[in-house]
């Protein structure tokens, strides 16, 4: 079995597993929003990866979205900034980064755990 089909059947698996009778799903990320050590490291990522290219971490004039306010372009859910960060968005210079990060998509979870505990609250 290879790798990627690994963490899919992994993921599905704590996709399912965290299901409860309120419907609420839980993701990776949110098992990194009470770990400071992986917030602190999904940050240094983001700075390294997303904001020393395209993304900033404060408001500017850029083409590429600023990501902690409510304004999400390409949808918000934990599932959909996965999907948009892992295959790209034609059209525009958001490369498909897949899981090309050190830890793999445990890096890729732990910098949306960073963006979502940085969001700005959104009414």
């Amino acid at each position: 079995m290879t790798l990627k089909k690994t963490i899919i059947i992994i993921f599905l698996g704590i996709t399912l597993f965290s299901c409860g009778n309120d419907g609420i799903v839980s993701t990776p990320a949110d098992e990194y929003l009470n770990d400071s050590d992986a917030l602190k490291r999904g940050r240094l990522l983001f700075v390294g990866t997303c904001a020393g290219y395209c993304h900033k971490l404060t408001p500017e004039r850029s083409d590429a979205p600023y990501l902690f306010d409510c304004q999400w372009l390409h949808g918000g859910s934990d599932e959909e900034i996965y999907t948009v960060v892992t295959g790209g968005l034609s059209g525009t210079r958001m490369i498909a980064f897949g899981e090309n990060f050190p830890e793999g998509a445990n890096d890729l979870w732990k910098i949306i755990a960073f963006l979502k505990s940085n969001r700005s609250t959104c009414s």
